[in-house]
């Protein structure tokens, strides 16, 4: 026999009450997919970065969000991070390359291994927040310059984990704080951040040093933009004229 009408209405209300229990429990358990809810890649490592920079940001007046500028020099494997501080930039950190390949001189063709030497831009669109190697972004290379002297390759990055084959490789923390410091810099409007990258220091004695070198007279033309920010402290406005770098106050 069927249920009465009281009993079966008893007996749905009973199974609608359960469903609901078992529904909210569900919902509560944590599952496979919620990690990717967390934060992505790049929101992880900027957490992380904040909790390692913001003191040594503080101490300076600095902030995430302010305009950004890097220099490496490869002799040293040496990366310096700026940052503007109203109308001059001040140095935040020199942090240790952790892996770079080739030696001294610009990258010329594809395949040689070479990190480039010269002066760079990178937009917000050259940030790869899924890189194979943690972070990446794409210096610009080639740029103008490169391209009038004909120089080939592609996809010239600084990245994480360690690792070059013609690129700039950090340690993953280096990486983090860089990368988390460009991206506020681009979301607060710095349309593209200037990454200048050179033999060595130039220094008088480092030119002296590598005089016998073919590539003395481009060298000299780069020390001349370095100077530029050494005694500005902003990064020069560079153009390109009669095969020759071209600097000038922005």
């Amino acid at each position: 026999m069927g249920l009465d009408r009281p009993m079966r209405a008893f007996s749905l209300l009973l199974l609608a009450a359960l469903m609901l229990v078992l529904g909210g429990q569900a919902d509560a358990t944590p599952t496979k997919a919620e990690p990717a809810k967390q934060g992505s890649r790049s929101e992880r490592a900027a957490k992380s970065a904040h909790k390692r920079l913001d003191a040594k940001l503080k101490s300076k007046a600095l902030a995430f969000g302010d305009e950004v500028f890097v220099r490496v020099f490869k002799e040293e494997a040496e990366l310096e991070l700026w940052l503007r501080h109203d109308e001059r930039f001040e140095l935040l950190k020199k942090l240790a390359v952790c892996a770079a390949s080739g030696e001294l001189g610009p990258k010329q063709r594809v395949g040689d291994e070479q990190v480039p030497e010269g002066f760079y831009a990178v937009p917000a669109g050259a940030m790869n927040p899924a890189s194979n190697y943690h972070l990446s972004f794409n210096v610009g290379y080639p740029n103008a310059f490169d391209k009038q002297l004909g120089r080939t390759g592609s996809l010239i990055m600084i990245h994480g984990d360690c690792v070059s084959v013609g690129c700039i490789a950090m340690t993953n923390d280096g990486i983090e704080e860089i990368y988390s410091l460009a991206d506020a810099a681009h979301k607060h409007g710095q349309k593209a951040f200037d990454v200048h990258v050179f033999p060595f220091r130039m220094t008088a004695e480092n030119m002296k040093k590598h005089g016998a070198s073919k590539w003395k007279t481009f060298w000299q033309n780069l020390k001349e933009g370095h100077d530029h920010f050494e005694s500005k402290r902003v990064p020069p406005k560079v153009t390109i004229k009669n095969g020759r770098y071209v600097f000038s106050t922005p």
